[in-house]
């Protein structure tokens, strides 16, 4: 008989809080050998093709056999219904999802204050020591009984994964710190690789979501920005996994996305085209000039060639830069330690 959340066996794990190792540009080699890296960018890779020609909006794997739920596009509601009733019994996913509905919430109780620098809203830090305080017990009620002692390692995740309240900043390494938590709820059993679509499309499609109105909400600073140079200002692995979702489809090429009408017609569908959109809010005058590296990305001729192109980019511009790393933190989940194999 399968055992029940709260009686299944420990994990023969002990669980540790996670800690800086990458301390100067020499130790960025011992990052690239560690089993950290190999199951981060695993991870990263799984999820690229388990979305792969997918949209937004439907087709969640719900059968042993691998069959679509039937080739209509259903209602999130409807799509979402049966992803929680055949795959998650009591459903981590939408735990997560309600995590984050928590952290948007507090956005609106912790309005920004009135300041003379229009950039990096002092609110944010109010914001920032709510979720510090309570990430451990947030963490608790996403993971079963059994698996409690892993909460204190996996929030530090969490606590990383929305910017830097002393820099009032956000960046690619915070993004990477969300991944980072995921990959390790999955290490520890919460989350399935066969939840792929579910743990992009659902969970960090929200974190996406919370991560704009925190960005918009307190004028936050891009950590780390290459200015026009950089391929965004704030993400990175939803053009990789947008990416990914374009593959094959019939009509959207790459020289669409440039397209406002494409764009408007498509985002819900495309975290790519979201992305897109959301830039064009936020910035003024003409695409070409304000996201020079994604105006040269729309010249690519096949979304494949866009998403291998982006993989390379994302190892290079983020994962094997110091200014990015050095602030990742390693523990019992993601260690230090070189891949044993």
């Amino acid at each position: 008989p399968g055992t029940s959340e709260e009686v299944a066996p420990p994990l023969q794990q002990s669980f540790m809080i996670p800690k800086k190792e990458i301390n100067m540009v020499s130790d960025m080699a011992k990052w690239k050998r560690s089993q950290a890296y190999a199951d981060y960018m695993g991870f990263i890779l799984t999820l690229n093709e388990g979305v792969r020609g997918k949209k937004l909006t439907c087709e969640y794997k719900v059968s042993e056999v691998g069959e679509e739920l039937g080739s209509s596009c259903f209602s999130f509601f409807f799509s979402f219904y049966f992803v929680g009733f055949f795959c998650f019994g009591s459903t981590p996913i939408e735990k997560l999802v309600a995590l984050l509905n928590t952290l948007d919430r507090w956005i609106d109780e912790t309005p920004p204050v009135d300041q003379p620098s229009r950039f990096g809203n002092k609110a944010f830090r109010t914001w920032y020591a709510k979720l510090d305080q309570e990430a451990e017990k947030l963490v608790a009620a996403v993971i079963p009984k059994h698996l409690s002692d892993a909460a204190p390692e996996v929030a530090v995740y969490l606590k990383e994964s929305v910017g830097n309240s002393t820099r009032i900043d956000y960046g690619t390494g915070h993004e990477a710190a969300f991944a980072a938590f995921l990959c390790c709820l999955c290490k520890i059993g919460v989350l399935r690789v066969d939840d792929q679509m579910a743990i992009v499309f659902k969970v960090f499609n929200r974190y996406l979501e919370v991560m704009r109105k925190l960005q918009k909400t307190y004028r936050m600073e891009p950590a780390g920005s290459q200015g026009v140079w950089g391929l965004d200002d704030f993400q990175f692995l939803p053009f990789i996994w947008g990416s990914s979702q374009l593959i094959d489809h019939p009509n959207l090429e790459p020289r669409h996305f440039v397209d406002e009408k494409v764009v408007n017609e498509n985002h819900k569908d495309f975290m790519f085209l979201e992305c897109i959109l959301f830039i064009t809010e936020m910035k003024t005058g003409p695409f070409a000039e304000h996201s020079n590296q994604l105006w040269n990305i729309s010249a690519v001729p096949s979304w494949s060639k866009v998403n291998q192109g982006l993989i390379r980019m994302y190892k290079a511009e983020c994962l094997e830069k110091f200014p990015v790393i050095q602030h990742f933190k390693f523990g019992s989940l993601l260690p230090i330690q070189p891949v044993t194999s």
